[in-house]
């Protein structure tokens, strides 16, 4: 069997062998990870969740994702963005989160930025950046999926321009992937069929 190519689940079902790790990976994976999200408050809360996982393991985050959430007040922008100094030690205290002051500290950044802009603008600007599904042949091993493409790269840059923090190029076309622009589930795993439309 090649290294990297789609396994057998508890199902019997393949899928991409990243998912089968943990229960909770298994049940992301099936549901979340390559669907299409939209609307400013689930991209903030994708990029912010994608930033407190840099250096770290994804189902570190996964596990934590409730913390997050009652943390960061359901990661609504326009609540994160009138955080105060309180709120941030309240924050660096929190052990049910990742307690990095750089990624909290751009969380509470991003969040003013964004309040700012229009509604439906980080939506719009995100998805302007899929790449279009013909052009991108279905991966049949982990090998064929990278870590980078020119429009994670892109889309880094367009967010940085605009004020925000933590958004790198990896970082960006991981948010891709997990938010469906992209569909990387493997040819052969059973979720493939339902991810993005054209896909």
């Amino acid at each position: 069997m090649t290294a990297g190519t789609a396994l057998a689940g508890p199902d019997g079902g393949l899928r991409c062998p990243w998912a089968l790790s943990t229960d909770d990976y298994v049940s992301y994976h099936d549901e979340e990870w390559g669907r299409p999200v939209h609307g400013d408050d689930a991209l903030f809360e994708r990029i912010s969740l994608e930033a407190f996982q840099s250096g770290l393991s994804w189902i570190t985050i996964l596990r934590r994702r409730p913390g997050f959430r009652a943390a960061f007040a359901g990661f609504r922008i326009e609540k994160v963005a009138v955080f105060t100094d309180e709120d941030r030690e309240r924050l660096l205290a929190d052990a049910g989160i990742i307690r990095n002051r750089a990624k909290i500290d751009a969380t509470l950044a991003n969040a003013r930025v964004l309040a700012d802009w229009p509604e439906g603008e980080l939506d719009e600007l995100i998805w302007s950046h899929a790449p279009d599904p013909s052009g991108r042949p279905a991966p049949k091993t982990l090998a064929d999926v990278p870590p980078v493409t020119p429009e994670s790269t892109a889309l880094s840059k367009a967010l940085k321009k605009r004020g925000l923090r933590f958004v790198g190029p990896t970082t960006a076309y991981a948010l891709m992937q997990a938010c469906g622009l992209v569909n990387d589930h493997l040819e052969a795993c059973v979720a493939r069929k339902p991810g993005p439309p054209g896909v």
